[in-house]
Order: C-alpha cells, then structure tokens, then sequence
C-alpha cells in the first residue's frame, strides 16, 4: 500500500491550524478550551477498541504528558455531554433501517480452525460422504484458495467474512458444475444445492452445531436499531467514558427529562441565531472563495436554524405520553417565522390551551356509622361536577366497605369533586333514599394520591356526628401540563391586582407556552400570557405586597410580571420550569443557595442538590454548563467521527468503512443539531477512510465514492446539501484530498490482485474504477474524456504486471525445493532452470487465469488493456524464459513441453493469441522445431535403411519390426507436431506438409524394398509341388498391405500438389501389390506347368508312352500296381490346398487374398487349357484323362471353397475345358474297356476325396 509516511507532514500542519481554530469557551460557564488531541494520523500501532492517551515523544517529561492526557480527557468528556444530548432527544435523524446487514467478520483463528476442517475431510476424518467430483472441487478450494497468503491478509485487515469465503467457493463449483454431463434424473440444480449444503456442514463443524444460533442472534440484534442504553454504552466505549462519569453526566443534564432536552435544543437554536447576528453585525465571516458568499453564509445559517426550529415544532410534546400530539398553530410564510421575541407572531386564545384530566376515586370505607341499623344496606355516589354520577356496590351498615374506582375526564384544571352515603329507604311512600352524609373536595394534580379519612357533612339532627370516609383521589397531569400550582402574581397586562390565583404553565408546542390561570368548574383559563420573549429570574421580596414570601418576576420589553409563592422549593421548581419554556440562554440562580428544605416536595430538591454537590465535587458542571455556540464543533466532530471509525472498524462485523445503523444515527443527529457541514463532514470521513486503506484495512469504494461526490458536488456549486457557500478551506481540503484519493486509486488498481483478492469484496474493483473516473473529472458536469481515464488504468496495469510478476517470482522460490544459499539460478543446472521455468510459467497461466475469472468483469470497458497487461506479464517471464533456454543443451528436446503449455494457453485466448509474446514463442521455437524435424527425418531414413538390411521377416503386428517401427516413428512425429497447435497458419501449414511428404518418400522406400526383397525369396523358392510360401513372404505382403493403409492417415493432404503426391504414392503401393500378387501367381502356375509337362509323356505316339504302358499292364498281373497318375494329382492338390490355407492365415487383408485366387484359378485354368489345345488332335491318355479331371474338379471345388465367385469359376475357359474332358471321357469309355475306374467328370458324392 501507499507509504503512510508521505502524508504525516501535511496532516501535522493541518492539526495545528486545528488547534489555532478552537477558541476557549467564554461566559458564564468556563468551559474548557477544546484542544486537539495527539496527532490522529499517527497509526504505526493499532487503534485500541476506545480511545487511549497518545504517547508523544519520549522526552517529553511526566508533567507535561499528563496534562496533555488530562486536557485530551476533557476534550472527550466535553463532546460525550454533546453526544449523549444528541441520543437522549433526538428531532432530526432516526436510525436507518434500509442499510445493507453486515456479515461478521474473520479471525486469524477462525481461518486456521477452517483450514483444519477443510483438510479433516479431504483426509477423510469427517462423517459427511461426497462424491470424487465434490472432492475435487474441495481440494482446489482448500489449495487454491484457503491456503492463499491474500486471503490472510484479507482476514488480517479485517475485510473478509464467511460469506466471501461461501460466495468464492459458490463461484468456483458453478463452473465446475457446469462442465460435468448431464445425468437423467439429476438437475444441475440439485446438484449445486447438494453441494453447497456439504460445504456449510464441513464450515461449521461438528462442535459448534448448536453455538452458532446464539451468535446469529446476537449478531443480527446488535448490528440493527439500538436502544438509547446500547448507544450511550457504545459512546462510552468510543470516546472513552467511564460508567460513573456517564452517571454524574447523565443525571446533571437530566437526560430523562424530556422537557429539559427540548428546552436545552431551544436555548443552543437561539444561541446559534444570536452568533450568526454578531457575525453578520460584526463582518466577521470564514473566508470564502467568492465575497458575495458571505451574505449567503448568514442566509444558510438562519435558514438551518429555522429548519431545526420547525422539526422540534413538529415533534409531539411528550414522547411516552397518552397519544397527546400537538396542536398546530397557523404561522406566517416569512423565512423567519421563528424567529423569538416577535409576540405579534403568534396569538393564542384561550380555547387553544384546554386540558384534558382523568380522575381516580377509589372508596375504600367509612367509619363512624351509628344512625342506622347494621342490617341496614348502605352504598355511596361520587360525581365530578358537571360530569356523570357514579354508584358503588351495596354494603351492610355494619361493615361498610367498598373499594370501588370510578374513573372520570374533565376539563377543569381544578375540579370539585362530591362523594355522597346513603341508605335505603324502607318507607312505602319514599321515593328517595336517604342521605347520611357527603363530602366535597378540590383536588389538583399536585394533590396526594394516597388514601386519606375525610370528615363527611351530615344532616341536621344526627347521631353520626364523627362520621368519615376513606377515599382516594388521584388526578393525572397531561403531557403538555409542565407545572401547576397557587402563586401571587402581579402584571401590567395581565393580572393586574395582586393575588393568589392557581396556575398551569401549558406547552402548546414546542415553541408556544403560556402561564395560565384558572378558577373552580372552568375548562377556559380566566387569563393567560405567552412565554415567549420572556426571561424569568430571581428576585428580592417586593415590601409593599402582602402575601407570598419567594418572589421572581418574569421580564420582557415593556412589561413585567411578578409572581411569589409560599415556599423556596415551589419557586425554584417554578423557575426551572419557566427557564426551559421561555428558551432563554441565561439560567437564573437561586439568591440563597443554603435556605432550609420545606418538607413539601423537599426530598426531590435533596436528590438535585445532592447531585449537584457530586457533580461540582467531580469537576464535571463546566461540561454541562459550556455553551454549545462558543465551541469549535467542526473539530469536534472530527475528532468524534474518527473514534466512531476506529471503533467500527475493530468491532466484530466486516463494515469496510460503514457505521452501524446507530452510529450513522447519532453522527446525523449531532450535525444537524450543532451545525457541521457537510463538506466538512464527509472531508474527514474521506481522510479517516484513505489513511485506514494505506494501513491495510479493506474499504467499501463505494463509501469513498459517497462522500467524494458530496465533496465535488459541494465545491463545484450543485449544492446537494442547500449549502452554496464553499471556503476556501474546504476547496483548498478537497484538492488535496482528492490528489490524494487519485493516488490511493491508482495504487489499489495497481494492487488489484492483493486489494481485491478472489473478486472480493464484490463489486469493490469495479466501484474502484468508477471512482477513479469520477475523481478524474475537472468539475461535477464535464464528463473526463475516456482516453484519459484508459491512459491512467493503462499505467495502473502496467505497474500491476510487474507487481504481480515479481511477488510470484518471490512465491515461486519460497514454494519450491529449499536450495543452498549459494546456488543462484545461473549456477543452476540447465535441467533445473527448464524446471524452474515451467513451474513458473505454469503459475503466471493460473494468475492470468484467476485474473480473467475475478477480475475481468471490472475492466468489461477496456479489454484491450487487461490484454496489454498480460502481454507486459510474460514480457517479464520472457526474461527468465530465455535464460532458462539459452542454458539448454543444442539438441535438446525437453523444452517442448514449456511451448505445449504456454501455447495451449495463448491459443485459446482472443486478446493474447498471436499477440507480441506469443510470436516470440514461436521465434524461439521455430529453429527447434525445424532442427527436431529434421533430424528425425534423418534418422528415420537411417532406420529404415539399417532395419531392412538386417530385416529377419518374422510377423510383428501387422507387418514386419522394420515397417512397425517406421510408422509407429513416422505417425509419433505426426502427433507431436499436431499437438504442437502452432499458432501461424503458416508454417502450421508448413510442417503439415513436410511430415505428409517426408511420410510419402518413407513408405515409397519401405515398399521398394519391400517388393525388390519378395522378388529375391520367390525366385528362390520350388517350382515342384513342394512348394510352400514361406512366412517371410506374407510378411512382407502383409508389409505393403499395412503400408496401403498407413499412407491413407500419414500421406493424405487436401488439394493441390499435395493431393497428387498422395495419389502417386497410393498408385505406387496398389502397383507393387498387382506385381506381387501377378509374381504369386506365376510362381502357383509354373508348378502346375511342371505337373502338366510330367503328364506329356504319356502323349500318343511317343516311346516313352508305349514303355510307360506296356509296363503298367504287365506289372497288374502279378501285383496292385498304382493307378497312374493319382499320386502326381493329389500333391498337386495338396499343394494348392496348403498354401491357401497359408496365405488365407497369414495374408491380413481380404480384398488382396480374394484377387490372388481369383488370378491363380484364372490363370490355372488357362494354362490346363492351353495343354489341351495343343493336343486337339491327339486322343489323352487314359493317365493323362484321369489325372487331369481330378486336378481341374479338386481345383474348382477348392476356390469355390475360398470364396471365388461363380463368375470366375464358370468362365468361358473352364466351360471349353469341361467339355473337352467330357468328351475324352466318353471317348475312353467306348474305347477303354475297363473305363476310368470311377474317375468321371460328373459330380458324385460318391466320388474319391483326395
């Protein structure tokens, strides 16, 4: 954060002008000076819950630091009495209900007590069952988040509460969620409420289950609307105010007397008005930034005070009362229309001040009962007169007792009450019953409340002559009744002969009162007279009137009333009572302070006197007595305002800089009633927010932007308070401070990684950046030019990249292996440094990651820039990545994965694909790339060279170990330069074309040599019938049959030359296969050329034929001599049969197997063909006939066997060759008189199976 060093100078001159601006209390009162407290922008330490003594240079000397605690005590004490009166009447602010509820915040503890809980189930050690997915998500919670050193320094600085740390976690699984596919049955939904349950249950833990209710109570109690006992118990806490201080203060001002804070509210509303007077009388105004403001100044004053005047008139005049409201009187539309002292103002008449009273009877009994007989029924009446008549229940003579209530309303300030007894009457022709008795009485609502005996008037001639009842009386006193009582009163206006009269001080309003006085059975008063511009005092007996002894007059210009009463104590309970209604600022003092007590009333006066006497013995009465106009408020309420700050920001609640509903309460209160401005006010909430964010402490942008658009709004005149005037130190203030914000944003934007972790607290980046706008703006109505302010966030980022780079460089070293203290990265092993870097670079993708996730909301205006800051991050991890490569090895192929990672990343970003760091990528990686390629291009060639050469032919997979081992190379090459996803289409291209090619020419060289090796093994092999393909040659078939196959995924390109080059190799491989299969079949078809050329010795006309016969027939006379022929046919079938049976085992491809019989049959059945066309005109030996017919039958049957189609089979070649063998056959049967021994060219099951 901000050095908090840079503002101590200005703050330390601002303090002493602060000094210079309050002025020692002058009057009557002597109260104290108010001097400014040790330096408050002092906040090496932490701030104390409640204020404590500031420790000054350590040389100052005991002396010296004492009386500055003592005078800073009484600075606390002074503004306590003022706040305390702010709470206790309150008649401009209530507490806000609309307010958003703070969270509580948390601990260090509580962080570590979570992170135990997190890690006890990822262990397993809890009850709570989840699935993997859920695990997982757990797991990077606990390591991405939980275990984060900006989240501990969030709950360090007080900022973070367990609904940031749900919110984050609520945040990551959504995406998570999201990603997973979807499961019939199972909605999304579901899925994430379940999920969010089992985080609450691993949150809370197992053993604080039933705790947390009670917290929650608490909690929600005391963040919302305190009673006046919570907020004095707070103020005490924040200004530091012992409790019996409190109590001698809370007694003295008289805090519970309703009547005595009003009139407190209107002396101070006078004395403000008076004070602007001398102002503007004396021409001594603040210096403002224009002189026509001055006229203005007062203006506002008067008008603020008039305001203040009306809310109290509006206020009812007793809270607590029986719903008694005042009534409204109609005044004037002056401006000044409350103002004192202008009589003609208000006129009241005398139906404006009627009372209302209730009245209690309460008959208990009467005594002294004697004229009638006990079993006599008796019962009495009451009436309050000119009102209904009341009954009670009937009694027996002998015992009677009542009590029964009757409750009764009149308007009479002095009521005659009458109780009456009666009896009964037995007489047949009485129509009444009898009175035995009644009393009258005249109370009023000073009267005793108790039960007392009254002797009752009974009729002439009777025995009850000590008769008495016991009865209670109790008349209420209305809220707006303030005094009652008899007093002698002498005026020149108004009771103008001397005489005693009954009394009521009546409060209309909460400015109109008015002495009243009444006689018996009236509602009216019989005169009365305003109390407004009067002031009431103590005087000396007046010798020429009789009656009374207490004097005091009442005085305003030209008139004077004189008023006496019986007693010390009832005047001085007349005088206070007249000093508060009258508002006036001089308060009388009684001419003998030291007179004896009366008994009436004498125990209240006791108790005011005894904590009078407390209270001066404490040194506390110029506290109370200090007249609120002579005091330097505005310091005042700074130094108020900051203890509230401190106090909420070290309580338990996560505020970031908002007060509690109270506290809001009675800060409103206070400056509306004592004439803070608003400038002034949200001025120094903006200083006590800035330098509790240069300290650490998260603060709500939104609150700074609040009071700084108040502040703008003020000095650039769009009075958002009705304030027009603007000094020049509020001006002069609201530059530097918002210099000052400008740097605190500036650096918070800079910071924004560590400010606002993990987005938290919502919306706080955002806000941030909104402010910086509006504090960028020239003045309220001109909006800054959008460059502007994305020429400032540019520079934030900016510095933000290399703050980030470089706290992730030192992260990275504290997180990886502890190394030796004198190994540095140059020394490092180049494995080490690749190592390094790819750690490093995997952690700068995880912040420009969470950057995107928490942050990029806030900067939606200006994407671009977030683009240049990540482009100006791994500008900064180019450094370290260069070093780390130009360490490597040349040849080295370990760094690709650094370039798969990086690239895998920039790739799938918009703003940072092919951006400046990502071409340097490639720049780098380009030559590597070439090189690998092209060495692996050299040594697949080699391989292939020296694999075929020593090449055993032995069946691996679907070819040969020289073939597998090529294309396994070829296609791992292809994979790798695929995965590669280079960026440039360009040379993308490029590689894609090369492989393809360099594939092409590698197969092209495996099936060359492949073909011209088959040719070599087939030449070698029999021409007999002994004939067996060796597996080498179906390898090597196998070998270009798999070729053909892999040059369909390693040589195919779209389009173009590429296309044709495919083709070409396609033709190549299908032209080899054709020459092979052509060779195969040569080679089947040269062996059956030998059978038949063995069967041409026995053609008609030759010698050996002749020979070959005449021994034939001579030997089957003596033995079983073979027939001729049958061996020379069954192994020419055997051997076709067996090497079908080899190539169908060992060929792998179908389609080449089925073309390879279909040519052998063809071609076998023309050669067989051609043999017997040369001899068209020989007749076949009877041999010949039969070995041919079993050779040409076993043959058809066989290819039919593998598949050759009846097309094939029945071609015209084999048609010609039936038929001339049928035709032998028919021949030889004529002919040869022992036939063919069953050899026939018919079909028959029956026939030999060879």
């Amino acid at each position: 954060m901000l050095d908090p060093s840079s503002s101590e100078e200005e703050s330390d001159e601002g303090l002493e002008g602060e000094r210079r601006d309050v002025p020692g209390a002058a009057g009557g009162g002597g109260s104290p000076r108010a001097p400014a407290p040790a330096r408050e922008g002092r906040r090496d330490a932490p701030r104390p819950g409640s204020p404590s003594p500031s420790v000054l240079s350590e040389g100052r000397d005991e002396p010296e630091r004492r009386r500055d605690e003592e005078q800073e005590r009484r600075v606390r004490l002074q503004l306590y009495v003022f706040v305390v009166r702010c709470i206790a009447y309150p008649f401009n602010a209530k507490q806000p209900t609309d307010m958003a509820r703070r969270q509580q915040k948390l601990n260090k503890q509580q962080l570590q007590l979570l992170k135990e809980r997190f890690q006890a189930f990822l262990n397993g050690e809890t009850q709570i069952v989840a699935d993997e997915a859920f695990c997982n998500a757990v797991r990077s919670y606990y390591e991405v988040f939980l275990k984060s050193d900006r989240v501990a320094r969030m709950v360090q600085s007080g900022g973070c509460s367990a609904n940031d740390f749900r919110e984050v976690f609520k945040k990551n699984i959504e995406k998570r969620v999201r990603s997973l596919p979807e499961i019939d049955g199972l909605s999304k939904e579901t899925v994430l409420s379940s999920w969010i349950a089992k985080y609450d249950a691993i949150y809370r833990g197992e053993e604080d289950l039933c705790k947390q209710p009670n917290r929650m109570t608490l909690s929600a109690v005391s963040e919302l609307i305190l009673s006046k006992e919570q907020l004095y118990e707070m103020f005490q806490q924040i200004l530091g105010v012992k409790k019996l201080e409190h109590q001698l203060l809370y007694n003295a001002c008289q805090l519970d007397n309703a009547d005595e804070q009003a009139a407190q509210i209107r002396r101070e509303l006078d004395g403000r008005l008076q004070v602007a007077e001398k102002m503007a009388k004396e021409r001594r105004f603040p210096k403002f930034i224009a002189k026509e403001m001055e006229t203005m100044y007062i203006e506002e004053l008067r008008s603020s005070v008039n305001l203040l005047m009306a809310n109290l008139e509006s206020l009812p005049v007793s809270k607590g009362g029986p719903e008694f409201k005042l009534q409204k009187l109609k005044r004037s539309q002056n401006s000044a229309f409350l103002d004192l002292g202008d009589e003609n103002e208000i006129q009241l008449s005398k139906s404006d001040v009627v009372l209302s009273f209730t009245l209690e009877i309460v008959i208990m009994e009467v005594q002294g009962l004697k004229s009638v007989a006990p079993n006599r029924i008796v019962y009495c009446t009451m009436e309050v007169e000119g009102g209904e008549k009341l009954q009670t229940d009937q009694a027996e003579a002998s015992r009677p007792q009542w009590g029964t209530q009757g409750d009764f309303t009149t308007t009479h300030p002095r009521p005659v009450v009458k109780v009456k007894l009666f009896t009964e009457s037995t007489g047949v022709l009485a129509l009444e019953d009898k009175e035995l008795g009644r009393v009258i009485l005249y109370p009023t609502s000073n009267s005793s409340k108790s039960a007392e005996l009254h002797r009752m008037i009974v009729p002439k001639n009777s025995q009850d002559s000590d008769l008495k009842i016991k009865l209670a009386v109790r008349m209420d006193k209305p809220p707006h009744m303030k005094h009652s009582g008899y007093l002698y009163a002498l005026g020149q206006k108004v009771w103008k002969r001397w005489k005693k009269r009954y009394f009521v001080l009546v409060q209309v309003s909460q400015y109109t009162f008015a002495m009243c006085s009444y006689r018996e059975k009236k509602s009216e008063p019989q005169e009365l007279m305003q109390l407004e511009g009067y002031t009431v005092d103590y005087t000396d007996p007046h010798p020429g009137l009789q009656g009374g002894h207490m004097f005091f007059n009442a005085v305003k210009e030209g008139d004077t009333v004189i008023f006496a009463s019986d007693d010390e104590q009832d005047r001085v309970l007349w005088v206070q009572a007249m000093y508060r209604a009258t508002g006036q600022s001089y308060k009388p003092i009684p001419v003998l302070q030291t007179q004896k007590l009366n008994p009436k009333g004498g125990a209240l006066h006791a108790d005011a006197q005894l904590y009078a006497d407390r209270f001066q013995k404490q040194g506390m009465d110029e506290f109370i007595s200090a007249n609120p106009c002579k005091l330097d408020h505005a310091f005042l309420f700074r130094l108020l305002q900051r203890q509230t700050l401190d106090h909420r920001l070290n309580d338990s609640y996560s505020c970031l800089g908002w007060f509690s509903p109270g506290q809001v309460f009675v800060l409103d209160e206070y400056c509306a009633r004592y004439g803070v401005r608003g400038c002034h006010r949200h001025l120094c909430y903006l200083t006590e927010l800035m330098e509790h964010s240069e300290n650490g402490a998260v603060i709500d942008p939104t609150l700074l932007h609040y009071s700084f658009a108040f502040c703008a709004s003020h000095v650039h005149g769009n009075r958002p308070d009705g304030i027009g005037t603007v000094s020049v130190e509020e001006k002069e203030r609201f530059e530097e401070i918002k210099e000052r914000l400008s740097s605190l944003l500036e650096n918070q934007i800079s910071h924004f990684r560590y400010c606002f972790p993990f987005g938290r607290p919502e919306g706080a980046l955002k806000a941030t950046l909104s402010l910086l706008e509006r504090v960028l703006m020239k003045d309220i109505a001109t909006p800054v030019p959008a460059e502007e302010v994305k020429k400032v966030v540019r520079k934030c980022l900016e510095k933000a990249a290399l703050i980030n780079y470089t706290r992730l460089t030192e992260y990275a070293k504290i997180e990886g292996p502890a190394e030796k203290e004198t190994e540095t990265m140059n020394q490092a092993t180049p494995a080490r440094k690749l190592e390094e870097v790819l750690h490093l670079a995997e952690l700068c993708i995880e912040v420009l990651q969470q950057n995107e996730e928490h942050h990029a909301e806030a900067f939606a205006w200006w994407p671009d820039l977030l683009a240049e800051h990540a482009e100006k991050f791994w500008s900064l991890f180019t450094v370290d990545m260069d070093t780390a490569l130009e360490a490597q090895p040349q040849d080295s192929w370990d760094s690709f994965p650094l370039f798969q990672l990086l690239n895998n990343f920039l790739r799938n970003d918009t703003l940072l694909c092919n951006g400046k760091f990502h071409k340097h990528l490639q720049e780098i990686f380009v030559p590597l790339v070439v090189r690998y390629v092209d060495l692996m291009e050299s040594s697949i060639a080699q391989s292939i060279h020296r694999g075929f050469e020593q090449e055993t032919w032995q069946p691996v997979n679907n070819g040969s170990a020289t073939s597998e081992d090529l294309f396994w190379k070829l296609d791992a090459l292809q994979m790798f330069v695929c995965d590669l996803h280079w960026p440039e289409q360009e040379f993308a291209h490029h590689l894609e074309q090369r492989l393809k090619l360099m594939a092409s020419d590698m197969i092209e060289a495996c099936v060359k040599r492949t073909r011209t090796t088959f040719e070599l093994k087939l030449q070698k092999a029999s021409k007999t019938t002994d004939l067996r393909l060796p597996a080498s040659v179906c390898t090597m078939f196998n070998v270009l049959v798999d070729a053909r196959k892999q040059s369909t995924k390693l040589c195919a390109l779209d389009g173009g030359q590429e296309q044709q080059y495919h083709s070409k190799i396609d033709d190549l491989i299908d032209n080899t296969v054709k020459d092979i299969i052509s060779l195969l079949v040569s080679k089947f078809v040269s062996v059956l050329e030998g059978v038949l050329s063995k069967l041409s010795r026995y053609d008609e006309g030759t010698f050996f034929s002749s020979i070959l016969s005449f021994t034939v027939k001579a030997a089957a006379k003596y033995v079983d001599v073979p027939k001729p022929g049958m061996d020379l046919a069954d192994t020419y079938i055997m051997f076709v049969r067996q090497n079908q049976d080899i190539l169908r085992e060992k060929v792998n491809e179908e389609m080449y197997i089925e073309k390879l019989f279909d040519q052998w049959y063809s071609n076998s059945m023309k050669v067989i063909c051609v043999w017997l066309a040369d001899r068209l005109d020989i007749q076949l030996h009877i041999y010949q006939l039969k070995t041919l017919i079993k050779i040409v039958k076993k043959t058809y049957r066989d290819f039919r066997l593998q598949g050759v189609l009846e097309g094939t089979l029945n071609s015209k070649t084999y048609d010609t060759l039936h038929r001339r063998l049928t035709v032998e056959e028919a021949t030889a049967s004529v002919s040869e008189g022992g036939g063919l021994q069953g050899i026939t060219m018919k079909d028959s099951d029956e026939e030999e199976e060879g």
